[in-house]
């Protein structure tokens, strides 16, 4: 079937139906639709723009179409057979596959009859201006070995659910993220960020900044701010702070440091600065991050 003719005959579709089994976890309260609602909340998600994510066995009629989807999606196939629309047509996705479908554009995909389609999804929240992950704007079907990513959404979903412990849930988030960005990291177009960031993260304490950061590039400072709005949707600066915190995060659910020398580790020699920015970007205090764990 010709691409555009696929997609015309498509209509917004959300059937779930009664063989379908499905569980999830949800980044925000706001998202109010009735097959959310009972699902635990980990607002740690946010900080990677995740809306929700889940596992699930789908059998037919489950079929979703999103004729304006506002993020991207990613699924992976670990058993069975599925269809994914896919520049137009519609594709197989099987075992050992997964497919990330950019926002703003027709999401669609469907369960086969007499088949099961067991797989796993992660959501994303997205604005218009930001690209996702993916550098790429098409869709994309490739290889990927799902088991370690539906292993950490169960897990986060477990904890969530339950003892919803904040640095628990956070290092199963950190998992699920470093997942989708192994399969999303051998499509990027430009490296140069990558390299960036590595040494960002191998030395969080430095006083980096924005003309460091370009010299690093070999590119201006400007053009490094539209390259980062553009793949993170942060400036070169936000993401900083996000890799500190991050590291923060780490080393208070990993050490037993005092949290004024972790302040210092990760490049705040003001511990109640440090500690308003960890609130701000990980959601409470590096206080509670610990207690919150045992620790």
């Amino acid at each position: 079937m010709h691409a555009r003719a696929a997609i015309q005959e498509l209509s917004e579709t959300h059937t779930h139906g009664p063989d379908t089994e499905y569980r999830m976890v949800r980044g925000s309260e706001r998202d109010t639709r009735a097959w959310l609602r009972s699902a635990p909340l980990c607002t740690t998600l946010a900080t990677h723009r995740i809306a929700h994510a889940g596992v699930m066995t789908a059998r037919a009629p489950y079929r979703i179409v999103r004729m304006h989807q506002g993020g991207l999606y990613f699924l992976a196939c670990l058993e069975g057979e599925g269809r994914v629309l896919v520049d137009g047509v519609w594709k197989k996705c099987t075992a050992g596959m997964a497919v990330a479908l950019p926002p703003f554009m027709v999401n669609a995909f469907h369960a086969v009859p007499g088949k099961i389609w067991r797989c796993c999804w992660v959501r994303y929240e997205q604005q218009p201006e930001q690209t996702p992950i993916l550098s790429s704007s098409s869709p994309l079907m490739a290889p990927f070995a799902g088991a370690a990513l539906w292993n950490a959404i169960e897990g986060l979903i477990e904890e969530a659910g339950n003892a919803a412990q904040p640095a628990a849930m956070f290092h199963w988030v950190e998992l699920v993220q470093h997942y989708i960005e192994r399969f999303a990291q051998p499509w990027q177009v430009d490296d140069r960020l990558h390299r960036i960031w590595e040494k960002v993260s191998a030395n969080v304490g430095y006083d980096w900044t924005l003309d460091e950061l370009a010299h690093q590039a070999h590119v201006s400072a400007e053009h490094l701010r539209r390259l980062c709005r553009k793949a993170l949707g942060r400036t070169p600066m936000h993401h900083v702070t996000w890799l500190r915190m991050r590291k923060a995060a780490e080393l208070l659910s990993t050490t037993n440091l005092k949290i004024e020398t972790i302040s210092h580790e990760v490049g705040y020699q003001n511990p109640f600065v440090f500690s308003n920015t960890f609130k701000k970007w990980i959601g409470w205090r590096p206080s509670e991050h610990r207690s919150r764990m045992g620790g």
